[in-house]
């Protein structure tokens, strides 16, 4: 991956990130990094405290600072990427 100036950034330095996608939705936190998805972890916020995990392709990153990574996902993307 490159940073916002085209410089190469090693992936695990984004691990632990919080995760937001167009409008600042919550995806969660960044947990993993495959060849092609991010994976990201967001608890649900009911009594049972479910781990929703989300796969988001890598190529959707937008941008990210020292807090967080954003990605070029809706909330209707978010669907589509989670995992069962």
């Amino acid at each position: 991956m490159r940073d916002n100036y085209g410089k190469i950034i090693k992936s695990e330095n984004i691990i632990n990130k919080k995760a937001k996608g167009i409008d600042n939705i919550d995806l969660g936190e960044i947990k993993k990094i495959t060849s092609e998805y991010i994976i990201t972890e967001k608890k649900d916020i009911d009594i049972n405290k479910n781990k929703n995990k989300i796969s988001i392709p890598r190529n959707l990153v937008e941008r990210w600072d020292e807090d967080n990574v954003w990605f070029q996902v809706t909330e209707e993307d978010i669907e589509s990427f989670k995992e069962n």
